[in-house]
């Protein structure tokens, strides 16, 4: 059964789109550019010479010529310009380094793209609205599907139930993820259908809510399963167009790379099927989602980078805990907000460790989801002990590292652990935050600026779609700490603001760093990949108000332009 009908011909569109190669030199002039150079100094240039191979060939400062120094040139007193197969002319736009998204989720936001979308939701009776209506529109999908609530922003004080959802939906199964993924939402009839029972007892990392002895219709991170091995799968056709969708609209923010965590060897299917059929124009970088499908899809050791460099699994992604909106952190003492309650511990030590030992012993790097202080701390001891039998360059990750102890923040340098976390969570969570920790506790709360001074490596990115994909948001709430209305005045714990800088490094070179790639993208220097964009706003110069509203004009990824604006946008 297929979940999203009548998709044939939108697919043969999406997939039949395939950039123009340039099989010659080009000179992209006239332009306004920045980049970081390798050690993360600002280079300001004018114009960027792309090789045929669709790398860098050189930059050109201002009041430089336009000409190929490798070339010999005739003895002249009157210097001319070399010439170039193609020159084309920026326009006095600003170009920089394509953006790279260290932690994101593309098949998610692709299928978000073609489901049911509560993330603008402001109470439960805005959503069950928005629900009907979505069920009486699409009459021939037999469960509704969907994600992004969120009860904190409905201000709710409480998860919803089944009864609310079937006071939408009746006459058929809905399952509705919560914003971050960390739990879901069923109605009665998708409960009945996945066979959940008051007798159903959560499993290990998971907890079913329950009302009166009964489930009340939200299943917290590894309950979730109960339910979604009832919800029909996509079919490959299916994920296809997902991922096209997905590419495009990252695209379309300037994104050029994305750190894929959790691929499935279906999701890998089709990335493989983009790539070999040339419309995969966008870098992931896949982590895959646990040690089984790292197993199928890299056997004994990661892939080669495939598609010029344009895909590779290098790396597996865990989980130690859940997260701190539905109150899956695992925190060393209790929830302010709910005393007793410490969050869900995913993995015991053993298992852990085990799991780690699996993938390093092959060469895969590791990157744990941790976002409590006691996750955090499990996988730094965890790693403090993998480092005793695995040396090398492991680039070990802790993604999110929301809350952490300000204790366990040196730990990070020592043991040579990057630090992926994503900006914009900040913006989205400091009330719950304080909520859920009181203001106490908050030392060590997206604490970047501490990372740094530490001397811990920082990579930035979304978790979209938990969070939009939008990097402007992101670089401005990294040197600001304050959301798209100013709030609060000053940012919340300033202290932890990042320089511009600093900011741009961590969606650009710190987040090829964290992946293996800063040999071949995050800056533009001879050698590495031609991934730029064209937009409308310096993001070392302009405010946070018009960094938030920059436009993209183009997009490049190897040398080839893969989106670009419609005219009149």
């Amino acid at each position: 059964m297929t979940l999203f009908p009548r998709i044939a011909t939108f697919a043969a569109a999406l997939l039949a789109a395939a950039p123009t190669a340039l099989l010659a030199d080009t000179l992209v002039e006239n332009v306004n550019g920045l980049t970081l150079d390798a050690k993360g100094e600002v280079v300001r240039f004018t114009g960027l010479v792309i090789g045929k191979d669709g790398k860098v060939a050189r930059l050109i400062r201002a009041n430089e010529m336009a000409g190929d120094p490798t070339r010999k040139k005739k003895k002249s007193k009157k210097e001319q310009p070399e010439a170039f197969e193609y020159r084309l002319d920026g326009e006095g736009r600003v170009l920089m380094p394509g953006l790279i998204d260290a932690h994101g989720h593309v098949m998610g936001l692709g299928f978000q793209l073609m489901t049911l979308d509560l993330s603008g939701t402001k109470s439960l009776a805005e959503a069950q609205a928005k629900i009907a209506e979505y069920a009486r529109a699409n009459p021939q999908r037999k469960w509704i599907i969907g994600r992004g609530w969120n009860q904190e922003s409905w201000k709710l004080g409480r998860f919803p139930t089944a009864a609310e959802l079937d006071a939408a939906v009746s006459d058929r199964p809905v399952w509705l993820e919560r914003v971050d993924g960390h739990a879901g939402w069923a109605n009665s009839a998708a409960m009945a259908a996945a066979g959940v029972t008051a007798a159903s007892k959560s499993p290990p990392g998971g907890q079913i809510q329950m009302d009166g002895g009964k489930p009340s219709g939200v299943f917290v991170d590894a309950a979730s399963s109960l339910v979604e091995q009832a919800v029909p799968k996509p079919l490959s056709k299916e994920r296809d167009v997902a991922l096209a969708k997905a590419q495009e609209h990252l695209l379309a923010f300037g994104i050029t790379g994305i750190a894929d965590m959790g691929t499935s060897t279906e999701d890998w299917a089709s990335y493989r099927r983009a790539g070999d059929a040339g419309w995969l124009n966008i870098r992931i970088f896949s982590y895959s989602g646990g040690i089984e499908p790292m197993l199928a899809i890299a056997a004994g050791e990661p892939t080669p980078w495939l598609y010029s460099d344009k895909l590779r699994m290098a790396g597996v992604k865990l989980y130690a805990d859940g997260a701190l909106g539905s109150r899956g952190a695992w925190l060393k003492q209790p929830y302010a907000d709910k005393p007793g309650e410490r969050g869900l511990q995913f993995l015991d030590d053993a298992k852990m460790r085990n799991l780690m030992s699996r993938a390093a012993m092959d060469g895969f790097q590791v990157a744990v989801h941790a976002i409590g202080d006691a996750a955090n701390a499990q996988v730094l001891d965890s790693i403090a002990e993998m480092t005793q039998t695995y040396g090398g360059d492991r680039r070990w990750r802790i993604e999110h590292a929301q809350n952490v102890d300000p204790a366990d923040i040196p730990r990070f340098a020592r043991l040579g652990v990057i630090a992926s976390m994503q900006p914009v969570h900040q913006t989205s969570d400091r009330l719950m935050a304080e909520a859920r920790l009181g203001t106490g506790r908050l030392g060590g709360a997206y604490a970047w600026h501490s990372m740094q001074v530490a001397g811990v490596r920082l990579a930035f990115g979304s978790d979209v779609p938990v969070e939009s994909p939008d990097p402007y948001a992101g670089l401005a709430a990294a040197f600001t700490r304050m959301d798209a209305k100013g709030e609060p005045f000053g940012g919340w714990q300033p202290q932890e603001r990042v320089s511009r800088e600093d900011a741009l490094a961590g969606f650009t070179t710190g987040a090829a760093y964290a992946s293996f790639a800063e040999g071949k993208v995050g800056r533009l220097s001879p050698g590495l990949w031609a991934d730029f964009i064209l937009v409308d706003t310096d993001p070392l110069l302009a405010t946070p108000a018009e960094l938030r509203a920059t436009k993209v004009f183009e997009t490049w990824v190897g040398g080839k332009r893969v989106w670009a604006a419609k005219t009149g946008e």
